[in-house]
């Protein structure tokens, strides 16, 4: 009952489905406005036949007819700017609405990552991390820490034994005397190794070598 006196609530649109149907109705125009085309260029061609036959006044009906087909284009041709006006608009709307949509889907993540990080948790677990660090290098520090007899010796006596140890080394390298280079030796010239002499150094002569050398002696002569 109600429906009938207020009537239905209207369904909300599609972005797609209306410009499917803006598609739809802009080749519908397109179509009608090639058929007026169509009958313009039929009326001039009627009007030319009428006047070679000398009927001025169903030539000027014909011209009368296409003015009127022309009216129609030009409507159509607005409203196809219209047309066209309104999908670009929609198009628009609908990215922008894609937009605003990534973007509060990004917006309920970012919430969402935030609450399961809580800034006071963080500052939790900080301090957490700091009182471990703290703790483990106290550890290390009694690690480290001499014990037992070691605990008691004192680094200042330490240090002064070093320095007399130092100091003794010292003294004991300089009251030891200089070390002297070896003298060359003589070595008298009797002695020194001669060089041997060519007749020395050259191999003796073979049998077979000492016949062929006579035998050459024999041939020159």
């Amino acid at each position: 009952m109600f429906s009938r006196l207020f009537g239905r609530p209207k369904e909300e649109a599609n972005p797609i489905s209306t410009l499917d149907k803006l598609n739809e109705t802009l080749e519908m125009l397109e179509k009608k406005e090639k058929v007026l085309q169509k009958k313009i260029q039929a009326e001039v061609e009627k009007a030319k036949e009428f006047t070679r036959a000398k009927n001025k006044k169903a030539a000027i009906q014909c011209l009368k007819r296409k003015r009127l087909y022309e009216v129609q284009i030009e409507q159509l041709g607005n409203y196809q700017l219209r047309i066209h006006d309104q999908m670009i608009m929609l198009e628009g709307a609908k990215a922008t609405t894609e937009t605003v949509a990534a973007l509060r889907t990004g917006a309920s993540a970012m919430k969402a990552m935030q609450k399961a990080t809580n800034i006071d948790d963080v500052d939790k677990t900080m301090d957490e991390i700091n009182e471990q660090t703290e703790n483990m290098k106290q550890i290390q520090e009694a690690l480290a820490a001499p014990i037992g007899a070691a605990a008691d010796f004192d680094e200042d006596e330490l240090e002064a034994e070093l320095e007399e140890l130092e100091g003794a080394e010292l003294e004991e390298q300089l009251l030891q005397p200089a070390v002297t280079a070896p003298a060359a030796q003589y070595t008298p010239a009797s002695q020194q190794p001669t060089r041997p002499t060519a007749q020395q150094t050259r191999p003796r002569n073979t049998a077979e070598e000492d016949e062929l050398a006579a035998l050459q002696a024999e041939m020159a002569l």
